[in-house]
């Protein structure tokens, strides 16, 4: 089986093939580029080097948010044109589920968080119990002491700690810091930002659940409105 990842949910964007149990190609960039300039020559690159054309792929896995307005929409719209074009089906492998399935066999308990700015974080809890994958808490916004509390409170009934991971838990740090009774875990580096990788791996996961929709049918999840439509509502209603 081959499936196409596609990560494009906050600043990285990523693109990997995974055929059967092996990651074959795999381009990801975290710098000051859009997803408009990155994603599909980054694609291009990937099926090129594996000699993949889009009729071969069997399915395609995207990360389907939450995470940024523009980011999101340009995945899903460049997914939603390779998978119709090719006829082949759409997995939405939701962004922090893919950001802690990156860390499988972790002992902690996982909590992705992805800056949605206020001191607030889109953010889940997740911890593997042997091969088994359980979320402890669906994706959501929430202020960042809020689930704090919420994963030291999950950590301490499994006896473990937290280990934080993404853009949020770098900006807000210390945040975590002052408000963990417990001493947070961070994440290193290479496990911290979504990758493309890890959704095909997920994506896949889900697919042998049933969960593939068409090209038609897929649509990313924002979970709250965007900056300019907060701001639209907010101007409304100062002047009612």
């Amino acid at each position: 089986m081959k499936i196409l990842g596609i990560e494009s949910a906050a600043m990285t964007a990523s693109a990997a093939l995974l055929k059967d149990d092996a990651i074959v190609c795999e381009y990801t960039t975290n710098f000051k580029k859009t997803h408009s300039q990155t994603l599909l020559p980054m694609i291009r690159s990937v099926m090129e080097i594996t000699e993949t054309a889009a009729k071969d792929v069997d399915v395609f896995a995207v990360s389907e948010g939450p995470g940024s307005f523009t980011g999101l929409r340009i995945g899903a719209a460049t997914v939603k044109g390779l998978a119709y074009a090719a006829d082949k089906p759409v997995v939405g492998v939701p962004t922090l589920a893919a950001m802690a399935y990156a860390c499988h066999g972790s002992q902690y308990v996982l909590c992705p968080m992805m800056d949605a700015r206020r001191t607030e974080v889109y953010t889940a809890l997740y911890r593997f119990d042997g091969e088994a994958f359980i979320c402890l808490k669906e994706s959501c916004c929430l202020p960042v002491r809020e689930i704090v509390a919420e994963a030291e409170a999950c950590a301490a009934e499994t006896g473990s700690r937290v280990l934080y991971l993404g853009d949020g838990a770098d900006v807000y740090k210390e945040v975590i810091l002052s408000t963990a009774a417990a001493a947070p875990v961070f994440a290193p580096a290479h496990m911290k930002s979504p990758r493309a990788s890890a959704v095909a791996e997920y994506g896949r996961v889900l697919f042998e659940q049933g969960k593939a929709v068409s090209a038609f049918e897929f649509e990313p999840v924002y979970l709250k409105k965007s900056q300019a439509e907060q701001e639209r509502e907010a101007a409304g209603l100062a002047t009612e």
